[in-house]
């Protein structure tokens, strides 16, 4: 039985961006499915699924798929501090106003 998952609206979007973004560049590459199973270890059904950008298939599953595509280096950044500027922000607020020395005796 296939549990089913809620995702918000935008979550849906990026994945479904991101398989169409996938099967483009697996394309562009003249890769054909079944070379991109053999390349992956992963069958033409998963492929598939991450290609329509399905919330089921692992992470691991569309690593396998962008290092095969030369782009696995990109996962790696994703959620860095330099593009973590709400992080960077929160970090920011949590800074003392001023620095004070305790004098020694």
């Amino acid at each position: 039985m296939k549990i089913a998952i809620h995702l918000p609206l935008p979550v849906m979007k990026a994945l479904h961006k991101l398989g169409s973004d996938i099967c483009d560049a697996r394309r562009r590459r003249r890769i054909s499915m079944q070379l991109m199973a053999e390349r992956t270890n992963l069958s033409r059904g998963t492929l598939g699924k991450i290609e329509r950008g399905d919330s089921t298939v692992s992470m691991g599953g569309y690593a396998v798929v962008l290092f095969v595509l030369g782009m696995s280096h990109r996962l790696q950044d994703l959620v860095d501090i330099a593009h973590d500027l709400t992080g960077q922000r929160l970090e920011a607020e949590q800074l003392p106003k001023r620095v004070r020395y305790k004098k020694s005796h």
